[in-house]
């Protein structure tokens, strides 16, 4: 109402949704702000016009994308978005899909993305909530941050019996925590910015490959390790790459003169590679390799990503969890997917991999 030319659109993943949530919810705001004598109603197609100039906020499904796309503005453009429900949204690119069919004809733009986390660290929006940006603002609030008469005393009493009832379902549902499945491989994450200064003070690096070609990615990964500690600084992730090009890339971005370990399954590959320059070699598999592996991963103190750098890496660490069979139960096997880079880092990591297996096996031998 403030600025003649801004216009808005809220959205839901599904259209049908709209009238019951976004719309109500600002035809609530009209009201609780004193001027519904200055906003006329339409319910066919659900519209809000500001009567003085003929702005609108129109509602906008994302079931229907042609829909979205045709969307302008018959005066001034859209200077405000709003996705509710956004975990309902399939990804951040169907996001930025959205955001650049709307995002036109102005400077000044402010997107809203509202949402209940979900209790998966998998979950691309909760993955996306911890990078964080200088042209974003984070908020989080419960239903303890506001007055109790907004919400209903028996709102309240249900949520305490949730609280000592079930305090995993209490924490996500209730104080919108991310608590996790259960079934996450990986609990020892850390999305941060690796500096240029850290990855010059890195003593020792670490690179592994997991070929592919077609619909699997070729993944190279350059890491560092020390006390316990894994930094993952750099990947290439690409499809459709032959070794040449691979050799070339991965020329071009190493930092040191370590081995690269591969994935064994492909020695032609790792043959082509060698005679392109680099020091590589196949990874020496063998019972249980796989697992073995993935729980040297997991026993470290922290895997430190950078997801600026390393955006695959984190999406597949982040998002590895084991499978449910039929009953619901977890799946005791570690599941071949999504997991490129994982594969990649169990290569690189073979050597501390051994040789802490080679002294738990001393161990039990001596009686210790």
């Amino acid at each position: 109402m403030s600025d003649k030319n801004a216009n808005a659109v809220a959205l839901r993943k599904v259209g049908k949704y709209l009238k019951d949530s976004v719309f109500s919810q600002l035809k609530w705001a009209i009201d609780i702000l004193g001027v519904s004598d200055h906003w006329r109603i339409k319910q066919s197609p659900l519209e809000l016009i500001y009567e003085k100039t003929g702005q609108k906020i129109l509602f906008r499904g994302a079931d229907n994308p042609k829909k979205i796309k045709s969307t302008k503005a018959e005066r001034g453009y859209i200077k405000y978005i709003w996705f509710e429900e956004l975990d309902q949204f399939a990804d951040s690119e169907e996001i930025r899909s959205i955001n650049q069919s709307l995002m036109r004809g102005g400077e000044d733009f402010k997107v809203f993305y509202s949402y209940n986390p979900p209790k998966s660290r998998r979950s691309w929006v909760n993955r996306e909530a911890q990078w964080e940006s200088e042209d974003t603002y984070n908020h989080k609030s419960t239903y303890l941050d506001v007055p109790a008469e907004w919400i209903g005393s028996r709102f309240i009493l249900e949520a305490e019996q949730v609280k000592y009832a079930h305090p995993d379902a209490y924490k996500n549902e209730y104080l919108g925590e991310v608590t996790g499945t259960g079934g996450e491989v990986f609990s020892n994450i850390t999305v941060r910015e690796i500096t240029d200064e850290e990855i010059e003070g890195f003593d020792k690096i670490y690179c592994g490959v997991d070929f592919g070609y077609a619909s699997d990615p070729f993944v190279f990964l350059q890491c560092a390790y020390n006390k316990n500690r894994l930094w993952i600084f750099d990947e290439i992730y690409k499809t459709g790459m032959s070794n040449s090009q691979a050799a070339r890339e991965i020329n071009g971005r190493m930092i040191s003169n370590a081995f690269i370990i591969c994935d064994s399954a492909e020695p032609k590959s790792i043959r082509d590679l060698r005679e392109y320059g680099l020091r590589v070699r196949g990874a020496k598999k063998g019972p249980d390799s796989i697992e073995y592996g993935i729980k040297f991963l997991q026993s470290l103190d922290e895997i430190v990503i950078d997801k600026a750098r390393c955006p695959n890496a984190e999406r597949e660490f982040m998002g590895y969890e084991l499978e449910r069979d039929l009953s619901g139960e977890f799946k005791a096997e570690y599941p071949d997917r999504n997991n490129h880079t994982i594969d990649a880092a169990r290569y690189a990591m073979e050597s501390e991999t051994n040789s802490r297996r080679a002294r738990v096996v001393c161990r039990k031998e001596l009686g210790l």
